[in-house]
């Protein structure tokens, strides 16, 4: 396996799915936008809305409690120290969504791991040609383990 996961749960959660899952979902995502042949380590930290809204708050500047945080090592890994990255992930928030867009919680898990591996790879979405392409990979990978599009409008599931 070219990336190696570790799920750190800093917070006790009955909607986070479980270790393999987030693990088979962000090796999906390496292998669609990660750098081939290299071995990387990945660290997704399940954190509690306060250390989320502190993380983000320390980092990007912003005072809210954020669903993902993406903390790459640089851009496409680093075969130096052979880590990509680590994501924080904040499961209130999360189920939050997935109620509110009528999504089932695994399906928007599986987006966040992605979206967040994704920008560990050196992808972006600041720029429209930046987001069709991170987004476009996104439906890409989701779809191959059955979840829809995670950016269109869903009927209760």
């Amino acid at each position: 396996m070219a990336l190696r996961t570790v799920v750190r749960r800093a917070c006790l959660s009955p909607s986070a799915p479980r270790t393999k899952s987030i693990q088979r979902w962000a090796h999906a995502a390496y292998e669609s936008g990660g750098t081939p042949g290299i071995e990387l380590e990945l660290t997704v930290r399940i954190a509690d809305e306060s250390e989320a809204r502190e993380l983000n708050l320390v980092y990007r500047g912003q005072d809210y409690v954020p669903n993902v945080l993406s903390f790459p090592m640089n851009a496409r890994g680093s075969p130096r120290t052979g880590l990509l990255g680590d994501i924080v992930i904040c499961p209130a928030v999360a189920a939050r969504e997935a109620a509110e867009q009528n999504k089932s919680v695994d399906a928007h898990w599986s987006h966040l791991v992605i979206h967040g591996v994704l920008h560990c790879c050196g992808f972006e979405h600041d720029s429209d040609a930046g987001a069709e392409c991170m987004e476009s990979l996104e439906t890409r990978i989701m779809a191959e383990f059955g979840y829809p599009d995670p950016y269109t409008l869903h009927d209760e599931q």
